[in-house]
């Protein structure tokens, strides 16, 4: 049995029979303060499954295995510089028992309901975490995605879904982290839209969401003229990094440029370093790291 095998099997052995040693092990894991001395962050992103991205590179599987995941995120998670994990509660809940999240900022993933390449896919409903079980599992904040569209319905449900969970978030002094996109419908099928008007746009709109901004921090892609599209809010921003394929250099550049921005604070990756092209995951890891290790917020 391979290593990845066994850890499978262990997990899956406990869920089975003591699956109340999940919240025991959230409850004993050791907390950390969200930015550490450096006032950056850098989660490593794992809510791709639950909305069925399931491909990374060239392989449309890749994501598919629970196991390779598990252990790729365990190398990750283990990097100098990585300050933790973004996940829906499968994820969260089997880093848990491995004891891999002592002294990790952990963001608990919420609206996966907008399934990747559904007809529905702009009705991006609230499916995963809830502000309540966030609090009560000790996680130390919310994420959700926002996709700015005028020409689908499911848009707007979405929007209030984002702005009640802001406020439920905000009630428990927790940040709510929402990714934001500017898309549209094509051919039937949602696309997100990297024009920086549009982008900006959208960002006015997230930023004005819920009953506070006290606690919203944005997690944005990296277009052009991206400082133009930062000029649109003084909240808190991470960057994504999404699926770059062969444009890895390019990629890198784009974090550097922008973490001198004073918004940004950080990254969240998932993919992209998670399945790296030339397979060097720790090698992947550690650059991302040192980009924000070389740029102290100001």
């Amino acid at each position: 049995m391979s290593g990845t095998d066994r850890l499978v099997a262990d997990l899956t052995r406990t869920r089975r029979e003591s699956p109340e040693k999940i919240a025991e092990a959230l409850r004993r894991r050791r907390r950390r303060p969200l930015l550490g001395a450096s006032g950056r962050l850098f989660l490593i992103a794992a809510d791709h499954p639950a909305r069925g991205v399931l491909r990374a590179g060239r392989d449309p599987l890749a994501m598919a295995d629970r196991g390779e995941l598990l252990r790729r995120l365990l190398v990750a998670l283990g990097r100098p510089g990585v300050d933790g994990l973004l996940a829906t509660p499968d994820v969260v809940e089997d880093l848990a028992l491995l004891g891999a999240l002592d002294e990790k900022v952990v963001f608990g993933s919420m609206n996966r309901g907008g399934l990747a390449s559904a007809v529905y896919e702009l009705d991006d409903r609230f499916t995963a975490y809830t502000a309540e079980a966030i609090s009560a599992a000790g996680l130390d904040g919310g994420k959700m995605m926002a996709r700015v569209a005028d020409d689908d319905p499911g848009s707007a449900r979405t929007l209030v879904g984002c702005a009640d969970a802001i406020g439920d978030l905000a009630e428990r002094g927790l940040p709510a982290m929402v990714e934001v996109f500017a898309s549209r419908v094509k051919n039937g099928r949602a696309e997100n839209v990297d024009a920086p008007e549009a982008l900006a746009r959208a960002v006015q709109v997230v930023s004005g969401l819920g009953t506070t901004s006290a606690y919203t921090w944005l997690k944005l892609p990296v277009v052009s003229e991206m400082e133009r599209v930062l000029r649109a809010t003084t909240l808190p921003v991470v960057l994504l990094g999404g699926d770059p394929g062969d444009r890895v250099d390019g990629v890198y550049r784009s974090w550097e440029e922008a973490m001198a921005v004073p918004q940004v604070v950080g990254l969240v990756v998932g993919r992209a370093l998670l399945y790296p092209e030339d397979g060097d995951l720790a090698r992947a890891v550690d650059e991302a790291a040192s980009i924000l290790a070389a740029r102290p917020a100001r």
